[in-house]
């Protein structure tokens, strides 16, 4: 069975974008996986279009991809983990999906000295890695 990837994570900066989008690229290539990423999955023309409703739609086509994986990667980079990014986790996590962590960010954060992200993210992952390299060492070997 070929497992789905979520891959969550903020998309508001187009430094956000890129690294994001060359992570899913990276994870295509490399695991045997469909990797579903927010930002393929709308066209800011068309979201521009829908006016008020762009943001329910947001709302569903992701919480739908949701649905379909097997996975989730989640990025937790910055001094708080993405909101958005957040409620995926938290979705994901009640709905039994696995979640993998990826914290690029040397910045401590959390709520104990030892914390790499607030307790509810960190302990809802069943492991964090510390780089997109080892990230895909641990999901290939």
């Amino acid at each position: 069975m070929k497992h789905h990837i979520y891959l969550a994570g903020p998309l508001f900066t187009h430094a956000e974008r890129a690294y994001l989008s060359a992570l899913r690229d990276r994870l295509r290539q490399n695991v045997p996986a469909v990797v579903t990423w927010p930002g393929d999955l709308f066209d800011d023309a068309h979201l521009a279009s829908l006016g008020p409703k762009a943001k329910e739609h947001i709302f569903q086509r992701c919480r739908d991809a949701i649905h379909e994986a097997s996975h989730m990667i989640a990025l937790l980079d910055g001094p708080q983990v993405d909101d958005g990014t957040a409620w995926e986790i938290g979705y994901a996590y009640a709905k039994g999906i696995p979640i993998i962590g990826l914290r690029t960010d040397f910045r401590q954060a959390g709520d104990t000295p030892t914390s790499l992200a607030n307790a509810m993210i960190e302990c809802s992952c069943v492991h964090i890695y510390r780089s997109a390299d080892d990230l895909l060492t641990a999901l290939t070997g």
